[in-house]
């Protein structure tokens, strides 16, 4: 038993690159996706693959159970591009292990978990004759992109009916640490946005007309600056109206989480200290506070040596994570209120809303998530810490809230996975530990009623 016994299993699936931001990778998305029905088909389930205009749904129901609850359980089939390759130290796409580690893309992000959790009911179907309680696997391609198909699939009232559950597993979060599980109840919301500044018609010489002409590059640094007070505290007008004050018991739980302190993120993030929102610790912020992000900003000369010129515009963009109270739309709506506000009339400014995504959160003292408490301290014998989690995963939201059932996360990614980065890994004991994790999960919430 474990992740030798199963080696064959988890390399032919880690094997196939099924990158689904890239054109051509479209055949082997659908090979994986192949692949799954194939697997699940052998276990007795009624698999079904569900063609899209991008990438497939593979939609798989056990045996009928009379009487007993039904878990939807959550993955993600497709992987992130390979990029920089060079700095793999094997082919991402022929599994390796080495030193108790199996790496490949998708070992962490979310293969590893979705063989997990396929491979805890086989075992249980091997031991048992077959599952305790009803489950269904829901597998996308498309996670990495969007989910866009998903999202387009789930709307369908007849695709409810079918995949109508009692509550809804995920697997693609992290925990803490080998011996120290966790389980997530909330994750932020998301909204991305562009702010472009122009000015001069054509790039100016700076000698001529500097100091007569606004610069868009500093003006939109002047407009980005103005997004945040000395405390660290987003000042657009509305932007933590809803937003709920951290409770005690919550406190609490996230000082348990190991390296959770600001002095051991700083360490592990590399940074001299954190700077965090005044009032919170940096846990407190990434879990529960939202945020205003710059996350890129361009214009004028980059090349090598210097341009002496005013540049005809600049760009920016942006982010926020957003927290249970807020809604998207109307955060981006509020932002570009702000920055229309402190625009000078000195410059031309366009404001581009982009993609977005609700946050979310359930009560993870529910029977289910007292269940998946126990399912996860019966495995790796220590009681789970309780986060949320301060990245996002719109889709779940939008399952959860077309199928009215809670979704709860059992992470398996340790931070020291390099999701999206070369060398993704998966540790084998957290491979094995995770199909214990699946097949006391499942019994568990058997016994729910």
């Amino acid at each position: 038993m474990g992740a030798m016994k199963h080696q064959d299993d988890l390399f032919a699936f880690l094997s196939i690159p099924g990158v689904s931001a890239e054109a051509e990778h479209a055949a082997d998305c659908e090979r994986v996706a192949d692949f799954l029905v194939e697997k699940l088909t052998t276990l007795g389930f009624s698999a079904t693959k569900h063609m899209t205009k991008i990438h497939p749904i593979v939609v798989a129901h056990s045996p009928k159970v009379e009487g007993a609850p039904t878990v939807l359980v959550y993955g993600h089939y497709d992987v992130m591009p390979v990029d920089p390759i060079a700095e793999w130290k094997s082919d991402p796409f022929k599994p390796e292990i080495r030193d108790g580690r199996i790496y490949a893309r998708g070992a962490s992000d979310d293969k590893g978990e979705i063989m997990c959790h396929v491979l805890g009911a086989q075992e249980i179907i091997e031991e048992d004759g077959k599952l305790p309680l009803n489950v269904i696997y829901l597998f996308e391609g498309e996670e990495e992109r969007g989910s866009y198909s998903l999202h387009e699939f789930v709307q369908d009232p007849e695709v409810q009916k079918d995949l109508a559950c009692d509550v809804i597993v995920v697997s693609d979060t992290g925990m803490a640490a080998p011996d120290i599980p966790s389980l997530s109840y909330g994750l932020k919301g998301l909204c991305c946005f562009e702010l472009k500044v122009e000015g001069p018609s054509m790039d100016l010489h700076s000698g001529i007309f500097g100091g007569a002409v606004a610069n868009p590059i500093t003006t939109l640094c002047e407009m980005i600056a103005s997004t945040h007070d000395a405390d660290n505290h987003v000042t657009v007008e509305g932007f933590y109206d809803g937003v709920q004050e951290i409770a005690d018991w919550e406190r609490e739980s996230w000082a348990r989480v190991p390296g959770a302190s600001d002095t051991e993120l700083a360490a592990l993030t590399g940074v001299p200290a954190l700077r965090t929102e005044t009032g919170y610790t940096g846990t407190e912020c990434a879990y529960a506070r939202p945020t205003l992000e710059l996350n890129g900003i361009s214009g004028g000369y980059e090349g090598e040596g210097s341009k002496t010129v005013i540049p005809t515009h600049a760009i920016a963009k942006m982010s926020c994570r957003l927290v249970p109270g807020q809604d998207p739309v109307d955060i981006m709506k509020k932002v570009e209120a702000h920055f229309r506000k402190v625009c000078p009339p000195s410059v031309r400014m366009t404001y581009t809303m982009q993609h977005a995504g609700d946050a979310y959160i359930v009560d993870p003292h529910s029977p289910f998530g007292k269940a998946a408490q126990q399912a996860l301290e019966m495995t790796f014998g220590n009681p789970p810490v309780l986060v949320r989690e301060g990245g996002s995963i719109p889709i779940i939201a939008e399952i959860s809230k077309k199928l009215k059932k809670d979704a709860l996360f059992l992470g398996l990614d340790l931070p020291d996975a390099r999701i999206h980065s070369p060398n993704e890994n998966m540790r084998v004991e957290i491979f094995e530990k995770g199909i214990e994790m699946a097949k006391n999960l499942l019994r568990l919430m058997a016994q729910v009623k």
